[in-house]
């Protein structure tokens, strides 16, 4: 195996689209939006560039599309990500890739690199986070590089747009890389094979290494032009290159590319003496010490406790809600309306479930404080980079529940709004995790409204009571999310996680995705609360609210031993999470629920079905059928545990 450099490549211009690529966490979406000027959500996570985000540039006077892949490692998908990547470039044939690597690790980059050239495509490297290399002492030869490679290399500091212009004017010389690898004679040979195979085209011999690597997924392309037989001629190549090897192929092959970056590295990197030692990579490898990062990770929970659930929760909440609804717009709309001579519709906007008393308010009031300091927090933990460093240590913990570290994200995201968190499951990488996931957050996750309310109640017990709470809570959790890794159809992920470096997280990087948030928020979660006050209002006035609680009297008494009118506290939970709970709260100030009754409700409605807004985002990301699921779950499961939880208590005769 050796490296094979030919003459330059053919330089190429078309009307197609300008396609950004690149490994995780090495800012492609920020150089997007530096060329576009449309914002693209930052993080520091592998994954959250899902969605393939298109936007446009002016080139040469005329505008062109660029195009914002997720970020891959690799051409031969293993994932979502790195499917609709590849899928994109062979499919968009564009005039030119753009390549967003990380100077700090080109290494990784390299293995792109040479796929990107394997299949002809035309690119240049952008060598981003330029300053971080430097800082640690990394410097790279860059017109040498450019000189193997044989494409255009620029460097660039995203956040600071430096570089910027250089890469805009890199754009108008697109050129495929003469820059090939050699493999060993065997790995050839099946490659001449497979290309004999093949229809006419560009790029053959990369989808040749492609498939040699495993990718099945080529074959539903090529059956139109090669047919079954000739599907199976390239099946029996693979399978007969196979067994010359110990290992699987996809691994060979990348341990030729290796070796091959090496030798490129070995020519344009320059290792000196850094300016000096970043206390913030100090920092960052404490974050994952076995012992050190737990400290770090009770403080980070602490802040966004104190932050979220005591100012959000509370001080905004009150201000918002009690103060600016309470005291001016509800007064104020109910003297505007008192004019309509038809008191159903008065009644539709200021009565008891009004869409300004009830759906208003409570989007507005009660929700938008929790999630604006939630979504402030989240995002400063997301640029600074010690998100990823949370996953990785409650990787083993989430084991026990039959998922990996990155499930940790949108479960910490639901105790801000279950709604939202549920869209973010996208970031686990197979569909089996994502309903696991988002089957947890319905089950036990409460959002910051309803926990706020909880926590309040639990100020009424004393701390055994609480910590059965949050025992039964946390068993629950893992029992189901263990039971659920082995009877949902499908395969689990391996938790492969990179970390990027922890930096100081820009303000403007943190009020700009706050705020993209909050459109998605008002977008997509107002619209939802409302149509659950008019739900809510229908099934009042035609009296089924009043018929739901006195068919449901007998279990709430019976089974749950709690007063009826609980019934009416777990019907509005469906609709309302937190006014649920806040009705059992009422209940318990008036000293209508002893301890033991308070202790089974609190079980109860925080495992209780998600609001409605929360089941109609279930429907949105995964279907009828599994919103369906979940609920038919959910709701039978958190009476049976109530239940058993009240008649356990009562046989002992425990008291708090």
């Amino acid at each position: 195996m050796h490296c094979h450099s030919t003459q330059d490549g053919p330089t190429i211009q078309n009307d197609r689209p300008i396609i950004l690529v690149g490994n995780p966490n090495v800012g492609k979406s920020v150089i997007f939006g530096a060329l576009t000027g449309r914002y693209v959500e930052v993080s520091n996570y592998p994954g959250t560039t899902v969605e393939v985000t298109r936007g446009t540039l002016t080139l040469d006077g005329h505008q062109a599309t660029i195009i914002d892949t997720p970020g891959v490692n690799s051409l031969t998908p293993r994932s979502d990500d790195e499917r609709v990547t590849r899928d994109i470039l062979l499919t968009e044939r564009p005039r030119l890739v753009i390549q967003v690597a990380d100077a700090k690790n080109l290494r990784r980059a390299l293995i792109l690199a040479t796929q990107l050239a394997e299949l002809e495509l035309p690119f240049l490297l952008d060598l981003n986070m330029a300053d971080e290399a430097t800082a640690r002492g990394l410097h790279i030869n860059q017109e040498r590089l450019a000189q193997i490679l044989g494409v255009e290399v620029v460097t660039t500091v995203a956040p600071r747009r430096e570089g910027i212009d250089a890469l805009l004017a890199a754009l108008n010389s697109p050129r495929s890389s003469p820059y090939l690898i050699r493999y060993d004679a065997t790995i050839e040979a099946a490659i001449n094979q497979i290309v004999a195979e093949l229809p006419p085209g560009p790029g053959r011999r990369g989808l040749a290494l492609i498939w040699l690597a495993g990718d099945t997924g080529l074959a539903e392309r090529w059956q139109p032009q090669i047919g079954a037989e000739g599907l199976s001629r390239l099946e029996a190549i693979r399978n007969e290159l196979a067994r010359h090897y110990a290992e699987p192929l996809g691994y060979v092959l990348n341990q030729q590319r290796l070796r091959c970056a090496d030798c490129i590295l070995d020519e344009v990197y320059a290792t000196g003496r850094g300016r000096h030692t970043p206390w913030t990579e100090r920092l960052g490898r404490w974050a994952v010490h076995p012992v050190a990062g737990w400290p770090i990770l009770l403080a980070v929970l602490l802040i966004t406790y104190l932050f979220v659930g005591r100012f959000g929760a509370g001080t905004l909440v009150n201000l918002v809600e009690g103060t600016v609804f309470g005291q001016w717009i509800t007064p104020l709309v109910g003297r505007l309306v008192a004019v309509i001579p038809i008191p159903l519709v008065r009644e539709f906007l200021v009565g008891q479930y009004g869409l300004v008393t009830i759906g208003l308010s409570y989007g507005f009031g009660i929700v938008l404080p929790i999630v604006v300091t939630f979504f402030l927090m989240f995002s400063l933990l997301e640029d600074s980079g010690y998100l990823p460093r949370l996953a990785v240590m409650v990787n083993r913990p989430m084991k026990a529940m039959g998922l990996n570290g990155k499930a940790v994200l949108p479960m910490v995201l639901g105790l801000g709004c279950d709604t939202m968190a549920t869209l973010t499951t996208r970031i686990m990488e197979t569909r089996k995790e994502r309903i696991q996931v988002t089957l947890l957050l319905a089950l036990g996750v409460p959002c910051s409204a309803q926990l706020g309310v909880i926590l309040g109640m639990l100020a009424m017990l004393n701390g055994a009571a609480a910590a059965l709470w949050a025992a039964i809570l946390l068993a629950t959790l893992l029992a189901v999310g263990y039971l659920a890794a082995r009877l949902l159809p499908g395969d689990s992920s391996d938790f492969i996680l990179e970390l990027p470096p922890i930096r100081r997280p820009q303000l403007s990087n943190i009020v700009i995705k706050t705020l993209a948030r909050l459109e998605w928020y008002l977008r997509e979660v107002i619209p939802l609360f409302l149509l659950g006050t008019v739900i809510l209002f229908t099934l009042d006035k035609t009296g089924a609210l009043d018929l739901i609680e006195r068919l449901a009297a007998p279990l709430v008494v019976g089974a749950l031993g709690l007063p009826k009118e609980t019934a009416g506290s777990f019907l509005i939970g469906f609709l309302r999470r937190d006014y649920g709970a806040a009705g059992l709260f009422q209940l318990a100030r008036q000293g209508r629920l002893d301890t033991v009754q308070m202790l089974v409700s609190l079980v109860v409605i925080t495992l209780f079905v998600p609001c409605i807004a929360n089941l109609m985002m279930i429907v949105k990301e995964h279907g009828r059928r599994v919103a369906a699921g979940v609920a038919a779950f959910v709701f039978p499961f958190a009476f049976i545990v109530g239940s058993l939880l009240n008649l356990a208590l009562r046989a002992l005769g425990v008291h708090f």
